[in-house]
């Protein structure tokens, strides 16, 4: 069974940095569209970045855009999230997921949830004040 494992969430105090890094097991994800969402105590899951299988189209949410990277290794079929000057707006649950196609049909496609066919259980992010 496919599955999308997320690690390095943990505590961060507000203007720190964390990396977040997303590993499938089970196959190869070298060609599929990889992206980031997070889903803060009480609110709807919403988008956070992601990538094309080639790596060089990325796409961020507005609050992501300027503090967070999104990059993949699809040698080691990894996709990371560099998140600097954290806010404590930004705590929330961190799922990594992927859509089995290389590219989506538009920029507002990769957005949105249903787009993405694997999900990982989710890492934990919080910052503190």
């Amino acid at each position: 069974q496919v599955q999308l494992v997320e690690s390095g969430g943990g505590l961060v105090q507000a203007g720190g940095s964390l990396r977040l890094s997303c590993a499938p097991s089970g196959r190869t994800f070298s060609n599929y569209v990889m992206g980031w969402f997070r889903q803060a105590p009480g609110k709807e899951r919403e988008f956070v970045a992601a990538i094309r299988w080639s790596g060089g189209i990325v796409y961020y949410a507005d609050s992501a855009k300027g503090r967070f990277t999104i990059s993949r290794d699809n040698a080691k079929s990894t996709v990371c999230l560099q998140m600097n000057t954290l806010k404590t707006e930004d705590t929330a649950v961190y799922y990594c997921a992927a859509s089995a196609t290389p590219t989506l049909a538009s920029a507002s496609d990769y957005k949105r949830e249903n787009q993405y066919d694997y999900w990982g259980r989710g890492t934990q992010v919080t910052v503190s004040s």
